[in-house]
């Protein structure tokens, strides 16, 4: 199996060998044995199921909480001529249910799935059914309460092992505390699990702080040192385009990403970039998820992440094609007390909580017992304020209604127009002839999709229709809405909007079953994330690739050598520049605060009366640079 492997790497994927982690983390899976990841953001975790999917016979299970993550490995895998398939929220319950008929009776190699899924008796009934090969668990930190984005869906997933017993699990994060990484193996219950660590250290990649007031002023001073491609994140989306604005202005050619624009604008930035006729991508935390670029080479941060996970997954998008890259976050002391104060926020009081349940039952009409995975268009600040709820208040008690699992929420994401024929061919042709208006649209579409449109679902444009046609895009739609309502074709629409999912029945608001111990524990949790946070930003005591390593639980004894402590620390050791520093501290001091005594003035530096020090004073003096009084005390001349 290990050639098969090394030729499918070389025929499927283009490479000639895997990467030293990689290697262990495939032929572990080959050999049938739960196996943990630990992988880097850039570290190819894809592969470590990918080859061994497609080296086994089956379907590889695929979990993973990020639709445009799914759709995009999908995307990449038809591209090589490999048959995959996603099941996700906003999808219909015909399409769901083709979709796992094609993995039980097709010849497809992988399906992705979206965690709350796993609870669907319609994916239960036929994943038994299903010739597994291997359950693969993307972002596996989300089955942790101790992670940063503990999703309950995913306990489900050791419930359906029990389907297949003897399938192996492959749990990958790339970002894993000790104890998350011990609940990881709890909860999927993996038995003599083989794990893999690689190191949590970048080689390339530079870290650094730098406190400033003025940061886009410092912004540029870094785009204009350091050039190539960048990412500049922030927090709010009006920020996105403020930055980007005066970017421009400055000769800097920048776009604004973020989840409020239309799928057609973040398409059309995220090429542009792609295609490097931007430079810089201005982003909330929205950017960056699937995109695979390379050669950026510098990452800024101007707002403080929540955690350190955020912060190391967001960063770590620089210098992926192993050249030297930055990793920037400028920040000030309002900045550590804001995230600090929004962590205390995060989760609402419970009542608060009852209450946007109840007011979501409202707002879709969805009665006691009801609607369990039904998925509607989501837009959360129309939502708050029809109900005159706090925004950001409404924000949170959202994500903790998620993280207990009683919904799930999605950025706004591009689902393109699919179709699907209902009926078999001689009943189409039938149809052809009985109603002639829509025949020239049954041909055009058989003409340009094929017979896949009888197996499964395809992806249309309409407007390319219309073009063939030389009629209008409406025209085009009206006739597809007729066959769907003729039940000729399965017709869906494209969508472009949040959406939000209710993974439960609906409960009576007031017997909603929150777990507030587990709440509690969470709010206890996200202050020291956030204090961690801090921590990492403020201080100037230990290399920062060694704090991160430290933080993920990886032991080191060796500085990175490249980030803003050592470079600094490398320069203390040289005497000259010591004495250089030292000097111009000496003179700023005085002239800020005029006459000092010697005494008050090393008090004012912070630093001792060595031996080193009062020679420099001694240098300085004689020099005539400064001047000492006759009482004793010494000012600049």
């Amino acid at each position: 199996m290990e050639n098969r492997a090394q030729e499918i790497l070389k025929q499927v994927f283009g490479w000639d060998d895997f990467r030293p982690v990689q290697k262990d983390v495939v032929f572990s899976v080959l050999d049938g044995k739960d196996t943990l990841a630990l992988m880097p953001t850039g570290g190819g975790k894809s592969l470590c199921y990918q080859v061994p999917g497609l080296v086994k016979d089956g379907v590889c299970l695929v979990v993973s909480p990020l639709i445009a993550l799914m759709k995009d490995q999908v995307d990449q895998l038809k591209r090589r001529g490999v048959l995959a398939a996603a099941i996700f929220s906003g999808m219909s319950y015909r399409e769901i249910d083709r979709t796992l008929d094609n993995c039980i009776h097709g010849n497809y190699k992988f399906l992705f799935v979206s965690p709350e899924r796993l609870k669907s008796e319609l994916f239960i009934e036929r994943f038994r059914q299903m010739n597994i090969n291997l359950i693969a668990v993307d972002e596996a930190h989300c089955i942790s309460q101790w992670g940063y984005d503990f999703r309950p869906p995913y306990l489900e997933i050791a419930e359906i092992r029990k389907y297949h017993p003897s399938i192996s699990v492959l749990a990958l994060t790339a970002s894993a505390t000790p104890q998350v990484e011990a609940d990881i193996l709890e909860k999927l219950e993996m038995k003599n699990p083989e794990i893999f660590r690689q190191s949590f250290a970048r080689e390339n990649l530079s870290y650094s702080v730098r406190l400033v007031e003025n940061k886009l002023e410092k912004g540029c001073e870094i785009l204009n040192r350091v050039s190539g491609s960048a990412i500049w994140y922030v927090r709010n989306r009006q920020a996105t385009h403020q930055i980007a604005k005066a970017l421009n202005q400055l000769g800097i050619k920048a776009g604004a990403y973020h989840a409020g624009m239309s799928m057609a604008d973040r398409s059309k930035q995220q090429e542009f970039w792609m295609k490097n006729q931007l430079r810089v991508m201005v982003s909330t935390n929205a950017f960056g998820m699937g995109i695979d670029k390379p050669d950026v080479r510098v990452v800024i941060h101007s707002d403080l992440p929540e955690n350190l996970e955020n912060y190391y997954q967001e960063a770590g998008r620089a210098g992926r094609d192993r050249k030297k890259a930055y990793a920037v976050l400028l920040s000030n002391e309002a900045d550590f007390e804001n995230v600090l104060g929004r962590a205390a926020l995060v989760y609402p009081p419970i009542d608060f909580v009852r209450k946007v349940y109840q007011c979501l039952a409202n707002y879709f009409r969805i009665a006691v017992g009801s609607n369990m995975l039904s998925s509607f268009d989501f837009e959360w600040g129309e939502f708050a304020n029809t109900y005159n709820l706090g925004v950001l208040e409404t924000f949170y008690a959202l994500k903790v209604l998620e993280e207990e699992g009683f919904i799930g929420l999605s950025e706004s994401y591009y689902s393109p127009s699919k179709i699907h024929f209902l009926v078999g061919p001689q009943q189409l042709y039938e149809i052809q002839i009985a109603h002639a208006s829509l025949d020239p649209v049954i041909k055009l579409l058989l003409r340009t999709y094929g017979g896949n449109l009888f197996s499964e679902y395809m992806k249309i444009n309409e407007f390319k229709l219309a073009k063939a046609l030389e009629t209008s895009e409406a025209k085009i739609i009206k006739s597809l809405e007729k066959l769907g309502q003729m039940e000729v074709v399965d017709y869906e629409k494209r969508k472009d909007k949040p959406q939000i999912t209710f993974i439960t029945s609906r409960y009576d608001a007031a017997k909603l079953p929150l777990n507030t111990k587990r709440i509690s524990l969470r709010r206890e949790l996200t202050l020291e994330k956030a204090k961690s946070m801090v921590a990492y930003a403020h201080q100037e005591v230990i290399c920062r690739t060694q704090f991160i390593q430290e933080y993920f639980g990886e032991k080191s004894d060796s500085r990175c050598g490249i980030c803003d402590w050592c470079v600094e620390n490398k320069k203390m050791e040289d005497p000259a520049w010591v004495e250089k520093k030292l000097k111009k501290q000496i003179i700023e001091t005085l002239r800020s605060n005029g006459e000092l005594s010697q005494s008050g003035l090393l008090e004012s530096l912070r630093i001792s009366a060595s031996e080193f020090t009062l020679e420099l004073l001694r240098k300085l003096t004689d020099e005539g640079v400064i001047r000492q009084h006759k009482n004793g005390t010494l000012s600049i001349d």
